[in-house]
């Protein structure tokens, strides 16, 4: 069943419809998915790649679909196994290229450090590819989109000793207040989704309380993360009302504000309206 619709249009900040079409058990086709989000408000989406393929396809489709903007990147997952391989330079070489193929391609990203899948012996190769991404997005202006799993301290330590690009967004923001403040004093907007409705989550939801509303943004990382009361599903973005009403209640503020705030902050976020 779909939500009700949200009173104003919102942005899916973080998708990954090809995931979504592509995995076993697929239950949407991109473009159904489009059209089921725009019927309940979420009007545009921002789909990242995290390989050389599925970047190829973000590019692909932003451009086959005008509601959509595309993110290429190596996940900081990817990078081990690239370097391991002797693959990483012509891999991030890759990416700079499919970055340049379209005024579609607004973001770099998703990159970043992530600590729960990758050991200690991996790190090395992350942190490489990590500033290799953050020196791209400044040098050709786009996006810096982060994944940051149990590694805050080393993302805001690699941050600051490459500079913090212009536009810098934290995806699927997963820290705690302290945390929250650091990212907003570096000019990052957060991007929250739907583990901000679990019932577990307090201390997220003690996060997006201090955010300041000018820097909060809402995603999916569909098919993952998926929003109570429909968790253990398959997410895609038109649950996003689950998610932007919890996010109102937690910010003591109306539906309808939140919604032109998440709509101003995406074209803000991602240079300009699409």
């Amino acid at each position: 069943m779909l939500p009700d619709p949200l009173p104003m249009s919102v942005v899916d900040a973080h998708c990954h419809l090809d995931i979504a079409d592509g995995e076993d058990g697929a239950w949407l086709s991109p473009a159904e998915a489009i059209k089921l989000a725009a019927s309940v408000g979420v009007t545009r989406i921002v789909q990242v790649g995290c390989d050389l393929p599925g970047s190829a396809w973000a590019v692909e489709a932003a451009t086959q679909y005008p509601n959509l903007i595309a993110g290429v990147s190596l996940h900081p997952n990817e990078a081990p196994k690239l370097k391991a391989a002797g693959e990483l330079d012509s891999a991030l070489a890759d990416i700079e290229r499919l970055a340049q193929v379209s005024d579609k391609v607004r973001v770099i990203g998703e990159t970043g450090l992530d600590y729960f899948r990758t050991g200690e012996d991996g790190r090395a190769a992350q942190h490489e590819s990590f500033a290799a991404h953050i020196e791209l997005a400044k040098r050709l202006g786009k996006t810096l989109m982060i994944h940051d799993r149990d590694a805050h301290d080393d993302i805001l330590r690699i941050l600051d000793r490459e500079g913090v690009p212009d536009r810098l967004v934290m995806h699927c923001f997963s820290g705690d207040t302290e945390f929250a403040r650091e990212c907003v004093n570096r000019g990052a907007f957060l991007s929250f989704a739907g583990v901000v409705t679990f019932k577990n989550a307090t201390s997220l939801r003690d996060a997006l309380a201090v955010t300041p509303l000018d820097r909060v943004l809402v995603e999916t990382d569909a098919p993952y993360l998926t929003p109570s009361p429909h968790r253990g599903q398959p997410n895609a973005s038109y649950l996003i009302p689950h998610t932007v009403r919890k996010m109102a209640g937690v910010l003591n503020i109306s539906v309808p504000e939140l919604c032109a705030a998440l709509n101003d902050n995406a074209n803000r976020a991602f240079g300009g309206a699409w």
